[in-house]
């Protein structure tokens, strides 16, 4: 079977950097161009050399890619200068880059009001920056910015103007959805449209997702005939985001509507690292992943009722889409209040935790889960917790230490430099195989105080927990008032990049956090094998 080529351009780089909160360093700009080209992604948008002394650098040498064609971005010519004399085209001629894609408003409106110029000038701007580029023996293309607006309000302008990039010589015209309030029926029709005078595999699409709906835009619009797709990883543009790669590529390689007539350049290998690359760079952003992301977030393919999770282990196409694996995910089935025997037992099977059906501790375990949880407990979201609480009751956790005393103290004092401030103190006394241990550190909080002292000196357990660290706290209070229940989680991960989430309950939040760092420390010990 023939298929058709489909082309993914990536603006992570560029239009990702417009996302409030995201700043990328040059590094983070070379190490994510790298990830990019390794997925196979065909275009790798860097930014706008000349636009800032960042992206300015990146593009003063062109950084090594495989397979990825390393693209420029800024504006057509201004209104009123030539080529030769407009230096943002002269910055873009200058750039060590495969390709340049321009922007330029499609728009009637757009032109008049935001640029107060007329729409023969802008068509000339259009026309000559593609040419020049073009000469310069540079891949081209155009991004008609508020194409989708500009197309309901002057159909024969918007089309032009797309129109004269592609008599100009440009490789690609690019529909943009700058607004992000097209609906995916408009973008169907409208591409149809454009495809019966531009052959489609000279268009692209650009779609924002103001209305939630970039990658539904994205497929409506390969269905009318476009064949690139331009998006970032995880969803990041300014407003509500971009199209999101991470959704649309494994939606082309996995649904046999598009499987079946278009080929993508990333092969099922490297889709199967589509995972790590979204939690990748929401680690390299310090941003917390979004669990519900579709495919690659760590909800994507959970089960929590028990009827479902009953299902999911007969037969996974009962609750499951696509095989989670595929994209480097895995399935998980959670422990709740709501779990049955299937739930718990399906656990136990992706933990590697050996149990006998018969044996009545698994009843028990079940029986100890929704106890704990009416009390406050969130296994669910703990992951690790869970873990031990099972090989707790089934008798499989060995004792490396107990704790037979913690302190904590807060303070104010001042500093060397005169000023006011608050230090937490913390001793924690353990017995290490009759070795009596004790540590005392400070923090800037209990909490971060009582996690260095625990963590200061296990004794013949340090070396195994040498690569701990906490990365992230969370605490809810279960019920008003003075006498609440808390609830904490703690996020932690070791030193080969693997992380867990571990819980403590009680009306003490110090108490509460000491469960949850225990509990952290102990699973830490069982992962790498410990001995007793």
């Amino acid at each position: 079977m023939n298929r058709e080529r489909l082309y993914l351009f990536d603006t992570t780089l560029r239009d990702g950097a417009q996302t409030n909160g995201v700043d990328f360093t040059l590094t983070d700009k070379q190490v994510i161009a790298g990830m990019l080209d390794d997925l196979g992604i065909d275009y790798v948008e860097g930014g706008y050399p000349g636009a800032n002394p960042l992206d300015t650098e990146f593009f003063s040498s062109k950084p090594k890619l495989n397979h990825a064609r390393f693209t420029a971005f800024g504006m057509t010519r201004r209104a009123g200068r030539s080529v030769s004399n407009d230096p943002g085209v002269a910055g873009l001629l200058e750039a060590k880059a495969d390709a340049i894609c321009f922007v330029a408003k499609s728009s009637a409106y757009q032109v008049r009001v935001a640029l107060e110029t007329t729409k023969e000038e802008n068509l000339a701007s259009i026309r000559d920056s593609v040419a020049a580029a073009k000469a310069a023996g540079r891949e081209v293309m155009l991004d008609c910015e508020h194409f989708f607006d500009g197309y309901k309000e002057d159909a024969s302008f918007a089309f032009a103007c797309a129109k004269a990039a592609y008599d100009a010589g440009a490789r690609w015209v690019v529909l943009c959805d700058t607004n992000g309030g097209t609906m995916p029926h408009e973008v169907e029709a409208i591409v149809t449209e454009v495809t019966k005078h531009i052959p489609g595999d000279h268009v692209g699409i650009h779609a924002h997702n103001d209305t939630e709906q970039a990658v539904a835009n994205s497929l409506a619009a390969v269905r009318a005939g476009a064949r690139q797709i331009q998006g970032t990883l995880n969803g990041l543009g300014e407003r509500c985001g971009n199209a999101n790669l991470c959704s649309l590529i494994p939606t082309l390689k996995l649904k046999k509507e598009f499987s079946d007539a278009f080929e993508i350049s990333v092969t099922p290998e490297k889709l199967a690292t589509l995972v790590k690359v979204s939690r990748t760079l929401d680690d390299m952003l310090n941003r917390v992943p979004n669990r519900h992301a579709a495919y690659v977030g760590e909800s994507a393919f959970v089960t929590k009722t028990g009827i479902h999770a009953s299902a999911v282990m007969k037969d996974p196409q009962t609750y499951e889409h696509v095989l989670p694996e595929t994209v480097g995910n895995h399935r998980k089935v959670l422990v709740s209040d709501q779990a049955g025997r299937s739930n718990v037992i399906a656990e136990l099977d992706r933990a590697g935790i050996a149990y006998e059906k018969s044996d009545p501790k698994l009843t028990r375990l079940v029986e100890e889960l929704k106890e704990r949880e009416a009390q406050g407990y969130a296994y669910e979201s703990a992951n690790a917790s869970f873990d031990l609480l099972a090989r707790r009751t089934l008798g499989k956790v060995p004792h490396y230490f107990e704790v037979e005393q913690f302190d904590v103290n807060v303070e104010q004092r001042y500093n060397a430099l005169g000023e006011r401030v608050t230090v937490a103190l913390a001793v924690v006394k353990v017995d290490v195989a009759g070795e009596h241990l004790i540590s005392a550190a400070e923090g800037n909080g209990p909490v971060n105080a009582l996690d260095v002292a625990l963590r200061k000196d296990l004794g013949k357990y340090q070396k195994y927990i040498e690569g701990l660290t906490l990365i992230d706290y969370r605490v809810r209070i279960l019920n008003g008032g003075t006498g609440a229940v808390t609830r904490v989680l703690i996020e932690s991960e070791d030193e080969n990049g693997d992380r867990w989430t571990t819980v403590g309950v009680s009306p003490n939040i110090i108490d509460a956090s000491f469960q949850a760092l225990m509990d952290s420390v102990i699973y830490k010990l069982v992962k790498s094998g410990a001995p007793a």
